[in-house]
């Protein structure tokens, strides 16, 4: 298949830093009103609160977190479904914080987005031709071919039968759904691809399936992907790099192997416990992880702890994590984390570990 031909900025910016995609203190805050009319502000949902990460070209960031962390709105901000509050947003060395839907309109080939449910992002009653060759429509691609010689090149590159193009989403299992989902993302051969929680909805025997084209795609297209998960196993297949989200912050961004291998914040070390481990027993070379519980429930991002977001779960807080927030700082290199006490970092002075007033 025949890339259309590119619209829009140049990568001047981004082939000096390497990054396709940097973003920096993004904020994505909505606001709580009260009242018919007037309708009052009287607050504002933190859902992301000033984050910063780059993502190399071709590389794979796995951004994880508990539900409600803001990691879908992290998503919908980066292909500018939804309008950031503050920060920065680069794509390709361009600013796209608060492009219009004109401004927009050529990058979209650019920067596509795999959806999480694969039975609710197909319309039911369009044909499998109709809904890939949709983005081909819109955007006024002319490859040279007709779009149903484009839509089932599509549906061979992503495993599918060319021959069902004119069937429709029903008739086709939830893998098959989300492999007719991947080739409408690809129509336009984009250069990034956010993946909100790609398997998540699919039998664990069809995830590793849909894992595996996602890899075959980014290496024979050069993709760049930036997946959003809770699953920890499936980022640690697919992601180059993991960044730990937790209520609209970033509390550790690291290299795959290194995050897994030891993770410093009390949060990350949490998440990595509940995975489970084939053969718990104790496995060669390494002693078997404890299982960390945390206590209460993830606080409201309508008023989030003050400081340390983490600090009222987490079971290192000492009184300088409810008073001085932490920054995300490199504790070693290319390893970022935000604690006042990370795991296996020398103990601060013995003031600042005072116990947090009840």
């Amino acid at each position: 298949m025949s890339a259309p031909s590119q619209t829009g900025p140049g990568p001047a910016a981004a082939a000096t830093t390497g990054d396709l995609l940097r973003v920096t203190n993004l904020v994505r805050h909505f606001p709580v009103t009260r009242g018919v009319i007037f309708r009052r502000k009287i607050g504002s949902v933190q859902a992301v609160d000033g984050i910063n990460f780059a993502v190399p070209q071709g590389q794979t960031l796995g951004l994880v977190g508990e539900s409600g962390c803001g990691k879908t709105t992290t998503g919908r901000l980066l292909t500018r479904l939804d309008e950031p509050t503050g920060g920065k947003i680069e794509f390709d060395g361009t600013d796209i914080t608060h492009l219009g839907v004109g401004a927009m309109r050529p990058l979209r080939r650019e920067i596509q987005m795999i959806f999480q449910d694969p039975y609710s992002s197909l319309n039911p009653r369009h044909t499998v031709g109709a809904i890939v060759g949709a983005p081909l429509r819109l955007q006024h691609v002319d490859t040279g071919r007709s779009i149903k010689e484009e839509v089932q090149e599509l549906l061979g590159l992503v495993g599918l039968n060319p021959e069902h193009y004119n069937r429709y989403p029903h008739e086709f299992s939830g893998g098959q759904r989300q492999r007719i989902g991947i080739a409408r993302t690809l129509a336009l051969r984009p250069k990034l691809i956010v993946a909100d929680e790609p398997v998540s909805a699919l039998d664990v025997s069809i995830q590793a399936q849909v894992i595996n084209l996602m890899e075959d795609l980014q290496n024979e297209l050069g993709l760049t992907y930036v997946v959003i998960a809770h699953d920890l196993s499936v980022v640690r297949h697919i992601s180059d790099q993991v960044a730990v989200m937790y209520l609209g912050k970033l509390v550790e961004v690291a290299d795959r192997d290194d995050l897994y291998a030891r993770p410093r914040h009390p949060y990350t070390v949490a998440l990595l416990s509940a995975v489970p481990v084939p053969k718990p027993t104790r496995a060669k070379g390494r002693e078997r992880r404890q299982r960390i519980r945390l206590t209460g429930d993830v606080p409201s991002p309508l008023n989030p702890p003050a400081a340390c977001r983490f600090h009222t779960r987490c079971w290192k807080a000492q009184a300088i994590c409810s008073t001085e927030e932490p920054p995300l700082a490199e504790l070693t290199p290319g390893h970022q984390v935000a604690c006042h006490f990370p795991e296996d970092a020398p103990d601060r002075a013995a003031e600042d570990r005072a116990p947090v007033a009840s």
